[in-house]
């Protein structure tokens, strides 16, 4: 009791609503927007390091002893120490990178470092 015939129905697919490809690079996008910050962190964290004659790679040891060596870091600590003390990072900017990113026990030991320079 309709004008409609079996033609005129179009099999929807709602997943086809959602362009793969582009949520695809756009999750992408998110991981290496991520991995980009985290670098950015590291880099923070091994220039404070270099600045304040603290040996980055101990640091992290006492921070997370159940893990092995952090490559990011070990790579960060390595440009920081050949781009010399140029780049100054104060330890509230170290303490806010590493709370970004959930680095709380790491911030202890920092905040160990700078007690003793007190």
């Amino acid at each position: 009791m309709n004008d409609f015939n079996d033609d005129d129905f179009v099999d929807f697919d709602p997943s086809s609503a959602f362009d793969e490809p582009d949520m695809k690079s756009q999750e992408e996008q998110v991981i290496e927007n991520y991995q980009k910050d985290e670098r950015m962190m590291v880099l923070v964290f091994a220039q404070w390091c270099v600045n304040n004659e603290v040996d980055a790679n101990e640091l992290y040891k006492r921070a997370y002893p159940e893990q092995q060596t952090n490559a990011l870091l070990v790579e960060a600590f390595k440009e920081a120490t050949e781009a010399g003390k140029t780049d100054q990072v104060d330890d509230i900017t170290v303490f806010s990178v590493l709370e970004i990113f959930g680095n709380s026990d790491l911030a202890f030991e920092v905040q160990a470092v700078v007690d003793k320079r007190k």
